[in-house]
């Protein structure tokens, strides 16, 4: 007898837990319907060619309301039971707001009363591929309008057909939530994408300042990125009200996106050239990341399903490369590891949530969008970053060019800076004809002003000549310090006379000028030049041409200085 209690109670608690595995009938009563989380079934059909009929004795498994599923679930049937126990039958919206990646969608719907056998009421399928103008289809959202009989029970059988992945969601509402549900939405996304607009906008300007190769390729994967959020999160067919095939091609940014994002890497840290075992690996992962590119051009379905594995292995080798190179001392790497940081560690939990290893969340659903955007920003500071570190380098460059071509004294040119800039004036005056004259001044007496104040004094007398020279010459001139007290003025578009009576001006302008020395001494000191024109006919050469006004100079100094004399113009031969 107790063994005959004891078959019974385990008989009891075995149809008890599997009653309790099945995904009980949901009661609708009077009131707001909005059901958003709840407990459903499904069954994966993997012949993915089952009938109905055949289905209905199928197994279902429960789970929740919103589910993924992997991307070996192509084809899944989804089970909502609705008991109305009121009195009165009720009108209520299913909503399916992930059907926009889905090949097709088809929904059956039973009724049957108490002890009677289930009622085929209406039976639906959508092609998305023609589902633009499909009354049931509103912005990439399923909405099957449907009615609860009073005191009856409805079975909604939904058959999801994906592409790759499996991930679903089915949320029911009386009419107003129903309406509610459909206005606005996708603002997270529409943020998303506006951020990575904005990015591409911002980099467009750092392009046109700095013409760098990783500018185009940081747009790249930006417009990449933005392409593949609208896409997988509904923004596209919210905006556009495009599904189907050619839409799904669009996936393809899956395999771009880290494409450009290696090709950035290479460049900005330069690795072909630097770090040359880093660079092989970054080309193995790209030459995979291609393959699965072309392979997907003509079998998207197939590519995505291994895209989940080969994003794990690119951000395993570019996570590793970073390492690398940040242990080798890469001054930008530091940043690239904190962005890229947050792109592995979100996609890696999205990857968990496409191949159906965790329970969907907001964070896992949209992982792969989060972690691009933040490593967006970071990426962009990174090229704001370098172009600072190059524009500082640019700086120190330009100010050693400087000091190579500077008089530190005077800040005037030195005599090589001259020279060479001298040869380009005369040969662009020898193309278009124009004139070109020089003169050649030095300090009267500049040996007794050593002597007498020191060289300190004397160091004052040059900077104040040479301050002198800079404010009564022209802007266009090249002035320079050849040596000593001497220097040398080249001025463009000059003949002889002009070049004489700027001379002359600097020379009036030097004697009229007082040099404090000290509290108490004040100097005055005058100087000699000499000028000559260029003989551009003959094509004279600079050297000739100082030549000539550096004689024309001694004869200045030995009539008694303070003066300007103009050297004979050399004849055209």
């Amino acid at each position: 007898m107790a063994s005959y209690r004891l078959f019974l109670l385990s008989f009891f608690l075995c149809i008890f837990s599997l009653s309790a595995l099945a995904s009980p009938a949901i009661n609708i009563n009077q009131g707001a319907i909005k059901l958003k989380n709840y407990t459903l079934e499904y069954f994966t059909d993997t012949s993915q060619v089952m009938g109905f009929e055949q289905l209905r004795n199928q197994t279902f498994q429960p789970t929740n309301n919103t589910t993924t599923l992997g991307n070996q679930a192509s084809v899944t049937w989804y089970r909502i039971k609705l008991d109305n126990q009121e009195k009165q039958q009720q009108k209520l919206y299913l909503h399916l707001p992930k059907a926009y990646h889905l090949r097709s969608v088809a929904i059956v719907e039973e009724s049957s009363r108490a002890n009677n056998l289930p009622l085929l009421v209406n039976q639906t399928l959508i092609n998305l591929n023609t589902a633009s103008s499909h009354p049931l289809m509103y912005q990439g959202t399923v909405v099957y309008p449907f009615v609860l009989p009073a005191l009856t029970s409805t079975t909604l059988y939904i058959k999801s057909h994906a592409y790759s992945h499996q991930w679903f969601a089915a949320e029911i509402y009386d009419d107003e939530h129903s309406r509610k549900a459909l206005v606005g939405g996708h603002l997270d996304i529409a943020l998303l994408v506006g951020m990575m607009v904005a990015l591409v906008f911002y980099n467009s300007l750092l392009y046109l300042a700095t013409s760098k190769k990783e500018n185009i390729l940081y747009s790249l994967y930006l417009v990449s990125g933005q392409l593949w959020i609208a896409l997988a999160y509904g923004l596209v067919s919210k905006a556009f009200n495009a599904y189907g095939d050619w839409v799904f091609m669009l996936n393809l940014t899956v395999f771009t996106m880290p494409i450009f994002l290696v090709l950035f890497m290479m460049a900005i840290f330069e690795t072909s050239q630097t770090y040359p075992k880093e660079h092989k690996g970054l080309q193995a992962i790209l030459a995979l990341l291609v393959v699965g590119f072309i392979y997907g051009l003509f079998n998207i379905s197939s590519a995505l399903k291994y895209a989940s594995n080969l994003a794990l292995i690119m951000m395993l080798v570019t996570f590793s490369v970073s390492i690398s190179l940040f242990r080798k001392g890469n001054p930008l790497v530091k940043y690239f590891l904190i962005g890229h940081t947050f792109f592995v560690i979100f996609n890696a939990y999205a990857v968990l949530y496409y191949k159906g290893l965790v329970e969907p969340n907001y964070v896992n659903s949209h992982g792969v969008g989060i972690g691009i955007v933040l490593e967006a920003l970071t990426l962009a500071f990174i090229i704001s970053h370098r172009i600072k570190i190059l524009e500082s380098i640019r700086s120190k460059q330009a100010e050693l060019t400087k000091q190579a071509a500077t008089d530190p004294l005077t800040q005037l040119y030195n005599r090589r800076y001259f020279l060479v800039e001298a040869t380009h004036l005369v040969e662009k005056a020898q193309q278009t004809n124009d004139q070109l004259a020089v003169m050649m001044l030095d300090i009267d007496h500049f040996k007794a002003i050593n002597d007498q104040h020191g060289h300190k004094a004397g160091d004052l007398v040059l900077i104040e000549v040479a301050s002198i020279f800079q404010k009564l010459s022209r802007e266009q001139d090249l002035i320079a310090r050849f040596g000593g007290e001497e220097f040398v003025i080249l001025l463009p578009s000059a003949n002889s006379q002009a070049a004489k009576e700027c001379a002359e001006r600097i020379r009036q302008g030097i004697a009229e000028h007082n040099i404090k020395l000290d509290e108490s001494t004040k100097i005055k000191i005058t100087t000699s030049i000499g000028v000559a024109e260029m003989s551009i006919a003959s094509q004279e050469s600079i050297e000739s041409t100082l030549n000539r006004a550096d004689k024309a100079l001694y004869q200045a100094k030995t009539q008694g200085r303070n003066r300007v004399c103009l050297a004979e113009f050399k004849k055209d031969l």
